[in-house]
């Protein structure tokens, strides 16, 4: 299953992943690509870090898609793009096909999820944010602080309300600019027909569990359900998954383990023919290797990075410098099939150079082509962030 998941993932070639391989620049035809990238997952997870010279969401998209410019990562939720942002796997662009299958979720979300009931308390802000969007067209938060006239000046609740908004689905995000977001009413963001849709909850959590499987190939229950974090939806989320095996939509499947035993599971009978032919494939000499963003959404699952991958992987940017093992923001290499290294990526912009400032082998003697593989993925991604490389200060450990 380990192939799958990375041929699901758009991480094999076109001929496995049926997605593209290449996304040139920035204009139309590389939009098209990462839009077919984010429909595959159903989602993109938003992350406000660039210590590797691009925010995690440009960097999941760069690891798939080659010659894409960085800079188009940042600028995909436009008016007229096929996205829309919301609560997904976390603040996420999603493709619009499944705002409908959201609206039990923005009805649950009318009393904010940790907030409580940030709208009843404060009903007078919120109806003067949505007044100001009627009226005064898109804003920003940070537009709203600057105007010393209305209701909304002064009061330290205004982003807590306009985000309690957006999840309630009175308030959309019409784009970003420098990654803040521009608000607006949803009806001039979301099209007419999807506004006009809302899925039931089992619908709509039928709808979530395809598409997370669609990206994740096989996948166990605890990963379908915390891929669009439908735990709370415990229910639902049970009654779709008999529903869709009773239709033959999703098949129970076991992945069995090295030292005995199984782990159930389920995937598409698609999928499991693929696995079998992907069993007998040859992967081609000298593989492709590339730098996965830490959150990348066949990394953000540990336990499932470890059965499939062999990878444990390790997050440590909220841990204190100190007790880091391998860094702040560790990027894995990816090698055809392997993840064989863990390399603590910084943009120095003042030097316009993309540095390693570690580098950690999974082997305890790295091969040559294990090393060549880290330098080509590190220059790869220094080309697509616009700048050169530098090993000079990293330390190479294995």
């Amino acid at each position: 299953m380990r192939r799958l998941a990375l041929a699901r993932g758009g991480l094999l070639g076109p001929r496995w992943t049926g997605l593209p391989a290449r996304a040139a620049g920035a204009g139309a035809r590389a939009r098209a690509a990462a839009h077919a990238v984010i429909g595959r997952f159903g989602y993109l997870q938003l992350d406000t870090v660039s210590a590797a010279g691009a925010r995690s969401h440009a960097l999941v998209l760069l690891s798939r898609l080659d010659g894409m410019e960085a800079r188009l990562g940042e600028e995909l939720l436009v008016p007229g793009a096929p996205l829309f942002e919301y609560w997904g796997h976390a603040a996420s662009w999603l493709p619009l096909d499944l705002h409908p299958a959201l609206a039990f979720r923005r009805k649950a979300f009318r009393r904010h999820p940790w907030w409580g009931d940030v709208l009843g308390e404060n009903r007078g802000l919120a109806d003067a944010l949505l007044r100001r969007a009627r009226d005064g067209g898109p804003f920003r938060s940070a537009d709203l602080e600057g105007e010393r006239e209305g209701p909304w000046w002064g009061h330290k609740p205004l982003r807590r309300v306009a985000e309690a908004l957006w999840l309630a689905g009175e308030l959309a995000i019409r784009e970003r600019r420098g990654f803040q977001r521009v608000w607006d009413l949803p009806e001039r963001v979301i099209p007419a027909d999807l506004l006009a849709r809302s899925l039931p909850e089992e619908e709509g959590v039928r709808t979530l569990v395809l598409r997370a499987l669609d990206g994740h190939g096989w996948a166990e229950e605890r990963t379908l359900a915390e891929t669009f974090h439908l735990r709370k939806s415990r229910p639902s989320f049970r009654a779709a998954l008999r529903s869709l095996a009773e239709e033959g939509a999703i098949l129970p499947c076991a992945v069995r383990l090295e030292g005995g035993g199984k782990r159930p599971g389920w995937v598409r009978p698609r999928d499991l023919e693929a696995a079998d032919a992907l069993r007998r494939w040859r992967p081609p000499r000298g593989p492709r290797a590339v730098l996965l963003s830490p959150f990348d959404p066949i990394l953000w699952d540990r336990d499932r990075a470890a059965l499939l991958l062999g990878f444990r992987q390790v997050l440590e940017i909220y841990v204190p410098a100190a007790r880091r093992k391998y860094g702040y923001f560790v990027m894995p290499v990816l090698s055809g099939e392997r993840l064989l290294a863990r390399v603590d990526v910084r943009a120095d912009r003042a030097d316009g150079v993309l540095r390693a400032l570690s580098v950690h082998f999974e082997a305890a003697r790295p091969s040559a082509a294990d090393r060549a593989a880290v330098r080509t993925a590190l220059s790869r991604l220094a080309g697509q962030v616009g700048m050169g490389t530098d090993f000079g200060s990293s330390v190479f450990h294995g």
